[in-house]
């Protein structure tokens, strides 16, 4: 069943109607059933194009927030063949809320690294929501540092609402490990890039984030603070986290005008969620194209354009 949104009430009014009318028709066809029914989804369609043309940045929170968006597992299914996940930092354990491994991405050997939110209450609470303690930092390191020393691209998926704030976290080095594995980004050798599916929180994002090309789905948002986090500081008031939403300018558009990203991913009409094998595809291509531009080029070149991107941030 689909979930909808607050402000896509309008569209599942719609939606339920031509529910109702398909139930009706069932027993048989009735031509005057079926142009009903094709003239309402075609409002369905343009009220559903015009509400997310405009979305506000705490609808596009919420949009990137949608339990039915797909998430790292999801792309990598589609994307990656050949997959051999590694696990383990060695130094403390498992952490789940990083995936890595290596596997093939259109043919080539790549590396790939992801923040897995999960699907279900059992996923979602094995993967810990998506939220990394100190181990999965230094499985990303482990993992980069494999890829650059075999010259493999490194792929990144970024879904995450921050790094997990737990004490344990922190008495195992949490700060320490995220600065390590951003680190470690900024001085592969070999090209990487990372794609911002959901939510790109903080510093907690910035770890696997520290690309050659950073791209975002339409709809993602990329935060130094979630929008209540925020809210709470500035204000002492969560309640106004669409204010903070506002103020922060978090959305992909916002951030491709200040020179934050390098590209907006297209998403189908209605988000990702709708139809996710659409927003898979379009983000493959997106990667392949920027992986393509730094093909045969030589990790100095590579690092050098790297350091030049973000030392520019902020100076235009």
């Amino acid at each position: 069943m689909r979930s909808y949104l607050d402000f896509e009430k309008p569209v599942a009014e719609l939606e339920a109607k031509i529910d109702e009318l398909r139930t009706v028709s069932e027993g048989g066809v009735a031509v005057e059933l079926d142009e009903e029914i094709a003239r309402l989804e075609a409002r369905a369609g343009r009220a559903l194009s015009e509400v997310y043309a405009t979305l506000t940045p705490w609808q596009k929170t919420m949009v990137a927030r949608h339990p039915s968006r797909p998430h790292f597992s999801d792309y990598c299914a589609e994307l990656i063949t050949e997959m051999t996940p590694l696990a383990g930092d060695r130094v403390f354990g498992e952490d789940e809320a990083i995936v890595g491994g290596f596997g093939r991405f259109r043919g080539e050997s790549v590396c790939i690294i992801g923040q897995e939110k999960g699907s279900t209450t059992e996923t979602r609470l094995r993967h810990n929501f998506g939220m990394a303690r100190p181990e999965g930092y230094r499985k990303a390191v482990r993992l980069m540092e494999m890829a650059d020393r075999f010259g493999l691209p490194v792929i990144c998926f970024v879904d995450t609402a921050g790094a997990y704030p737990g004490i344990g976290a922190e008495e195992r080095g949490q700060a320490e490990a995220i600065a390590r594995s951003t680190d470690t980004s900024l001085g592969l050798g070999v090209p990487n890039v990372a794609v911002v599916i959901g939510e790109g929180g903080s510093g907690g994002a910035v770890a696997i984030a520290a690309a050659n090309r950073v791209l975002m789905l339409e709809h993602a948002i990329y935060t130094v603070a979630s929008p209540e986090a925020s809210a709470s500081i500035l204000w002492r008031d969560s309640g106004r986290a669409q204010d903070a939403a506002t103020n922060m300018k978090i959305t992909a558009q916002d951030l491709l005008r200040f020179g934050i990203i390098d590209g907006i991913i297209a998403e189908p009409p209605g988000g990702a969620h709708r139809d996710p094998q659409a927003a898979i595809s379009s983000a493959g291509r997106a990667i392949a194209a920027a992986l393509q531009e730094f093909a045969g080029r030589p990790p100095d070149d590579i690092r050098r354009q790297r350091e030049t991107k973000f030392l520019a941030i902020g100076r235009k």
